[in-house]
């Protein structure tokens, strides 16, 4: 019989809690992620209230340098530590497959100086259409579409991009290029982009809708991603007959493998945790296993380098979580986490290698306090721990510290 009947986690997208030992062998814009520190910077800089968060023991999570606006809590209600990466790699992809297991040892490939033109070339014959070569290099998402937005809307080129991650965008103006015909060329630059030289985590189609000067990218957002190279918790859960539910850009992630009910992606983060607590409050979902990502943390703020912005994305989650709690049985868990750095006050646009926070939280606790810091594949051994199955490739159970 599982210790908890249905377990809930939720991915804080980028939220890191301070450089990882080996940060320096990361860099941004030249910078080794070395002095990188997300939540750390936020709350010296802009300060951060989420008392919420801090009474599970944020502040209590062992720091060089307390958080300076979360206090540590004398008594907490839940348990806390922070986790490592022992990946290589620092983005979306290599995390969240991490957190469910695996150990990704050769990274997958980027394009700091833009896709070779051999790729492009095949794309242009698929589509009919032609790229627009300038932007063919890391940009900032809606810096793309202001710079190159106009002239799409005159002449129907492409508009394909990437970032410090390893993936392939396509931004398409709605009214020019359908959404439609948007994922169909999508699908293909995945097809063509699945091995070395151009292995690629994730292919994004990144719709937009508006006028030059008001340009507005829309939820018709999709993923292609490659499937893990190697079964994760999630497939030994589905694999067992357990509910899986997969809220955001999870099922993207992990190419579906694994996930047996997808509440579809987010809008917002607060469309988001709207789908976690239908999803948890569903006559369904008697027992199993719920993964949420919320990403505008990651994709609004931390690339963008707005730590205002970040604060106030989590403050607004911080306000939510009493209602996530409540949705909650007595013999649920919660855990929140992340999935890598991306400090909003640090050099360039990329993410950046961190620790991240984990926090714990069930009615059902009798106690409280840190567990011993560990690394991001724990989380994994322990909801395969907890359901009777196989863990996966790495991973140490810490159920039995959860009391």
């Amino acid at each position: 019989m599982s210790k908890f009947n249905r377990m809930h986690l939720i991915v804080l997208d980028s939220v890191g809690i301070g450089a990882a030992p080996d940060a320096n062998n990361f860099v941004n814009a030249g910078v080794p992620d070395g002095a990188s520190d997300t939540l750390g910077h936020i709350s010296k800089t802009v300060g951060l209230n989420v008392p919420n968060m801090a009474k599970l023991g944020l502040g209590n999570i062992p720091r060089e340098q307390p958080l300076k606006t979360v206090p540590a809590e004398s008594n907490p209600t839940g348990y806390a530590t922070k986790l490592e990466e022992v990946s290589l790699g620092k983005d979306t992809m290599t995390g969240h497959w991490e957190i469910m297991g695996l150990n990704i040892t050769e990274p997958f490939d980027t394009f700091w100086n833009g896709f070779p033109e051999e790729i492009l070339t095949q794309i242009e014959e698929f589509s009919g259409r032609k790229i627009i070569r300038e932007a063919n290099k890391p940009y900032s998402g809606t810096a793309v579409i202001d710079d190159f937005g106009p002239r799409q809307m005159e002449t129907g080129e492409l508009i394909i991009y990437t970032s410090a991650d390893p993936v392939l965008q396509i931004a398409a103006h709605e009214d020019i290029i359908p959404v439609e015909e948007l994922y169909r060329i999508c699908e293909f630059a995945r097809s063509i982009t699945l091995e070395r030289p151009a292995l690629l985590g994730r292919i994004i189609a990144r719709p937009y809708v508006g006028e030059p000067g008001n340009f507005t990218r829309t939820s018709n957002r999709r993923d292609l991603a490659i499937s893990p190279f190697a079964p994760t918790v999630l497939d030994k859960l589905n694999e067992a007959g357990i509910d899986t539910y997969s809220v955001g850009k999870i099922s993207d992630i992990f190419n579906g493998e694994g996930i047996n009910h997808d509440m579809g992606h987010n809008k917002s983060n607060n469309h988001g945790v709207d789908n976690l607590i239908k999803a948890m409050t569903s006559e369904d979902f008697k027992h199993g296993f719920s993964f949420t990502n919320l990403v505008d943390f990651d994709a609004l703020y931390g690339h963008r380098r707005n730590p205002q912005g970040y604060r106030d994305c989590l403050h607004e989650f911080d306000e939510r979580l009493p209602e996530i709690i409540a949705a909650m049985k007595e013999d649920d868990l919660l855990m929140i986490t992340a999935d890598h750095g991306n400090d909003p006050t640090y050099a360039g646009t990329d993410h950046t290698r961190e620790y991240i926070p984990f926090l714990a939280y069930s009615p059902s606790f009798k106690c409280s306090g840190l567990i011993p810091v560990g690394h991001f594949a724990d989380i994994s051994a322990t909801i395969a721990d907890n359901f009777g199955v196989e863990k996966a490739m790495i991973g140490e159970s810490f159920l039995d510290k959860l009391v």
